[in-house]
Parts: structure tokens; C-alpha cells; sequence
């Protein structure tokens, strides 16, 4: 089975815990409101972080820092998730449809019509059962909702920044001619010539919906077979040489968002969308605002997440057990466990935790905006790629973007 959606199934196997008839005591470490913070929660955190880590390629000693380091903040993040579920509900959020309609997606792209298999096949995934899956996506949600409502939509950055930053920054934003494009691949190796004619008619059908405004990313993740379509279809940036000549003389031409006919290439019918073109020489301040507004947003939204959270947790009831931290404490706060005799509920079962009516179930972490750097790690894995692109298993075609992609993965053929 074809999984397209292969980080978010990654990070929740990590951190789902396979069901047990043994009784095993759950360790109580924090109180939120109510809601409970186990030491099994701390060790599927752990375990999410080194599953991520091993994605990217990280392992051996520098994977058991990075881990260590991750670590620190687990608590913290395991916190600042369960307040922000709190607040989405106190907000009358509601994401129930963006759920069905995440649900639904994942449901298309794993090609299981059955529901009842499809549950099945979730829980093979991830270990987890279909509802446990469905609460865990709509915390994700959720937690995004509040942080765009809540911190995201107050960060305003003046026109005045903008023009500053593009002055001071001139020098970058010289650039070189170069494409940048998404990618929708029909195969036809191995096909008859009546399935070929077949997937000629799918590739012209994808186009002329392209070309009336459906979202091409979109289009390329449900239907493209080339490995790119994990990642909604985006290929690297090339430059003049990069490209096959018939290729290159197309989408050199072209403007943003042209979406070319099908082009038969050896392996099957391509269809490429033109996401971007830079000409040389320097970019005017129109065509990188954006771009700057991004370098500026990011370091702006960092803080004003952290103090939103601090701010949660002075308003929260917090009790933190002897020994474990919270890294992101408001200041003068008691988080104590003060009554004695509430010491004895520091253990439970995790039938008694899952039989909670109130238990916010948080059996893995969503990144929270603004809230993560990454290690040192990770930064010296994400380097930004090469613009020439690289070939795996194949002298016409391009290695994927995506981290993962172990096999050949996108249509568009280097000039060669």
C-alpha cells in the first residue's frame, strides 16, 4: 500500500503504544486544569523526536544528543499542547469539518474504499485505534486554529519594515534566471496501449481542471505518480541548462502559474505548473515582498507564541510533581503539588487514565508555530538543496525534495 502522507503516519506510529491486558501503572507528572500529564506521555514525546531525528538521518551519537536535547522540553511542549486544546475549547472552536475533510483525504490517497478497513488499516499504521487517530488530528487542528487566532493574526508588519529590510538586504535578492514548478506525472510504464490512452485522457482532464483554478498541489498529491506527490508536487529550482531543451523552451517562456499540456516523456504523460520564474538581475521589492515578510514574520511570531503560553499557564491550575521541570514556567509561578494527600493519586492505570471522561488524550505532539528551534541537528541536515538537481535510479529523472524519497521521484528530466 502507497502511503502519501508518510511524516504524519511516521510521527504518530512513533508515539502510539500498542494495546496491553496487563495493568501497567501510569506515573501522574503534571496536573493541567484537571487534565493529567503521564510519564508515558514524556516517553512517547521522546519517542516522536527520535522517530523525526531517524527520518532525517540522524543517528548514532549525534542522534542521542539531539534526542537529550529534544528531551528537555518535553514537559513544556506537552503542556503548552494540552492549554491550547483547553483554550480552542473555551473559544467554541469548532474543526469538526476540516477533520472529516483531513480524514476523508488521507482515505483517497491510501486507496481503501471500505471503512471498516480503512479503520484497520490506521490502526497497522500507528498502533492507534481510528478514534484515538481522529482526536489526535483534531487537536492538531485545533491547536493551529488558536495560535492563528489568538497570536498569528495580531503580528502586523509595516510596509515601511519591509522596504528597510529590502535596502539593507539588496545583495540577496540578486538573482539568476531560474524556474521553479510542481510537477502531476500519469504513468504509463507497463501499461497496454488502451491504458495508456487512458491515462492521456486522465492527464488532459487534470489540466483543463488546473487551468479552471483547482489547486494544483492538491491535484498532484491525489493523483500523480511520481514520488513528488508527497510533497504536493514541488520540484527544486532549475536554471537555463537544467532541462530537457523542449522542456526548458516552455517554461522559461511562460508566466506564474501556467499549467502546461501534457508532455509525453518516457515514463508517462507530465504535466507542469510554472510556481515562480526569477529573471536575472535585481529582483524588484513587488516580487520578493513576500519572501521578506516571511524572514520578518517568523522571528516576530516566536516570542509573541511563548509569552501567549506564559500567559496560559498564569491563569492555569498547574501542579508539576518533584523532579520534572517545565521549561517554559511563568515566572512567580507555584506549581507545586501542594496537598500531601493528593500524593497518592501520583499513579494510575491507564484504563483509569483512557476512562476519564475529561482526559485530553494526548497521545502525540503537533509542532506548535513559533514554539521549536531546531537542534543543531537538524539544522545541519536541512541545508537548502542544491539547485542542480540530483538523479536516484534513473539518468531522466530528478531526485525528490522530500527527505524521505528513496526511489526516483519526479518526471522532469535533467538536460543531459
Amino acid at each position: 500500500m502507497h502511503l502519501k502522507w508518510p511524516v504524519l503516519m511516521c510521527a504518530l506510529a512513533a508515539t502510539a503504544f500498542a494495546a496491553s491486558t496487563v495493568k501497567v501503572v501510569e506515573e501522574i507528572v503534571a496536573k493541567v486544569n484537571g487534565d493529567i500529564i503521564t510519564l508515558t506521555d514524556l516517553e512517547r514525546s521522546r519517542q516522536q523526536i527520535e522517530g523525526e531525528l531517524r527520518q532525517k538521518g540522524v543517528n548514532g551519537p549525534a542522534l542521542d544528543k539531539a534526542v537529550k536535547e529534544g528531551g528537555r522540553d518535553s514537559l513544556r511542549n506537552q503542556i503548552d499542547q494540552l492549554l491550547l486544546v483547553q483554550k480552542g475549547k473555551d473559544l467554541n472552536i469548532n474543526v469538526d469539518a476540516e477533520v472529516t475533510k483531513q480524514l476523508g483525504k488521507m482515505q483517497v490517497e491510501s486507496k481503501i474504499t471500505d471503512p471498516d478497513k480503512f479503520h484497520d488499516f490506521i490502526r497497522e499504521q500507528t498502533g492507534m485505534t481510528f478514534e484515538d487517530f481522529r482526536a489526535q488530528i483534531k487537536n492538531s487542528i485545533l491547536t493551529q486554529r488558536v495560535i492563528g487566532q489568538e497570536v498569528a493574526s495580531r503580528i502586523n508588519i509595516p510596509r515601511s519594515d519591509i522596504e528597510k529590510y529590502y535596502e539593507e538586504h539588496k545583495t540577496e535578492f540578486v538573482r539568476e534566471e531560474q524556474v521553479f514548478l510542481r510537477e502531476v506525472l500519469i504513468s504509463t510504464e507497463g501499461k497496454t496501449p488502451d491504458q495508456i490512452a487512458a491515462a492521456e485522457k486522465k492527464a488532459k482532464d487534470l489540466v483543463a481542471r488546473a487551468r479552471r483554478g483547482e489547486k494544483f498541489g492538491e491535484m498532484a498529491k491525489q493523483n500523480s505518480d511520481a514520488q513528488t506527490a508527497q510533497n504536493f508536487g514541488e520540484l527544486p529550482a532549475y536554471k537555463r541548462g537544467q532541462l530537457r531543451k523542449e522542456i526548458e523552451d516552455i517554461v522559461f517562456k511562460q508566466p506564474k502559474g501556467y499549467v502546461t499540456d501534457p508532455i509525453r516523456m518516457p515514463n508517462g504523460f507530465e504535466i507542469l505548473k510554472v510556481e515562480e520564474r526569477y529573471e536575472a538581475g535585481q529582483a524588484p521589492l513587488s516580487d520578493v515582498e513576500n519572501e521578506i515578510m516571511e524572514r520578518l514574520y517568523s522571528p516576530r511570531m516566536e516570542p509573541k507564541v511563548r509569552d501567549y503560553l506564559t500567559k496560559l499557564r498564569e491563569d492555569a491550575f498547574l501542579e508539576i510533581r518533584s523532579g520534572y521541570e517545565d521549561s517554559g514556567a511563568a515566572p512567580g509561578k507555584d506549581t507545586a503539588w501542594k496537598d500531601p494527600a493528593q500524593l497518592k493519586p501520583e499513579t494510575t492505570t491507564k484504563e483509569e487514565v483512557a476512562a476519564r471522561k475529561h482526559r485530553k488524550r494526548l497521545l502525540w505532539l503537533v509542532p506548535i508555530p513559533g514554539t521549536s528551534k531546531p537542534s543543531k541537528v537538524e539544522t545541519a541536515k536541512e541545508k537548502p538543496a542544491e539547485t542542480a538537481p540530483a538523479t536516484s535510479g534513473s539518468a531522466d529523472r530528478p531526485t525528490a525534495s522530500a527527505p524521505q524519497a528513496a526511489a526516483p521521484a519526479a518526471g522532469v528530466p535533467p538536460n543531459r
